[in-house]
């Protein structure tokens, strides 16, 4: 792969702003990878501090900060437009966004969480990856090319406590259905997971940082998802923490990549496909 595989191409990375987060990390690597990037988040501060640390990497126009919320379907569409005006053009879009919840009842008290905690979390991890891929996806596939690439979790952490489990994993089925119904066009929809808890707003104070994955380890394999490399690689989920670039691609997808959502596992209902 050449150095900057993505020169030329244009990407939205939502949930771009925290200074510490996986949105952070991944604009730098599609910024050192030659795409300019519209940066989007809801605040503003924080997404000025990290624009202008790609702009350190790539220079004054390689990215663009977008104050707007994934979950307004008006936001979601003005991101897209304004990224296709300014930017001249959008080829990736990666659903990265996550709300910032306080603390969180503990122990078996689902029925303690606070419905607005709840409502937003769906708001921002699944309605938002859905208004966002629905406002970019036809614009990709008339120009016979795009990556719709979601940050989602693993199963264990799907299933493991609510608000945050539950929506990533509509967000993973959300890009299983998109992978279909995009396939054969010039476009894909993949998941990309850390493969662990990672050092971001959501851990920090609460981990030891020591324990957590650096968010930096979304790098190598964003940079690859989002190129010509990955073309015809769809409806696939890849952990980065098992992204191994010293390895042939062959191996590597075989070390660090499955199909999105466990479809393997509804096979085993014994149910018939409807």
């Amino acid at each position: 792969m050449s150095e900057q595989p993505l020169l030329g191409k244009v990407a939205i990375v939502t949930g771009a702003g925290s200074t510490i987060g996986l949105g952070r990390a991944m604009t730098l690597a599609l910024v050192g990878a030659g795409a300019r990037v519209a940066m989007m988040d809801v605040d503003g501060i924080a997404l000025e501090q990290s624009a202008a640390d790609a702009r350190n990497l790539g220079g004054a126009s390689c990215v663009l900060p977008i104050v707007g919320d994934v979950g307004d379907p008006a936001d979601a569409e003005r991101t897209v437009r304004r990224t296709i005006a300014e930017l001249g053009g959008l080829h990736v879009l990666v659903n990265n966004a996550n709300p910032r919840i306080g603390p969180l009842p503990t122990g078996l008290v689902f029925s303690n969480i606070p419905p607005e905690a709840w409502i937003n979390t769906i708001r921002v991890n699944v309605n938002g990856p859905f208004l966002m891929a629905r406002a970019a996806v036809g614009h990709m596939v008339a120009q016979g090319w795009g990556r719709i690439i979601g940050v989602t979790t693993s199963l264990d952490t799907m299933i493991r406590g609510a608000p945050y489990g539950p929506s990533k994993a509509a967000h993973e089925a959300l890009i299983a259905v998109i992978a279909r119904e995009v396939e054969g066009s010039g476009v894909t929809a993949n998941v990309l997971i850390p493969g662990g808890a990672a050092y971001t707003n959501m851990t920090a104070g609460v981990r030891d940082p020591n324990d957590l994955l650096a968010p930096e380890v979304m790098q190598g394999p964003v940079v690859w998802l989002a190129s010509a490399a990955s073309d015809g690689f769809n409806g696939r989920r890849v952990i980065a923490q098992f992204w191994d670039e010293e390895l042939p691609l062959q191996e590597r997808l075989e070390k660090a990549a499955a199909p999105a959502a466990w479809p393997q596992l509804g096979r085993q209902t014994g149910a018939p496909r409807g």
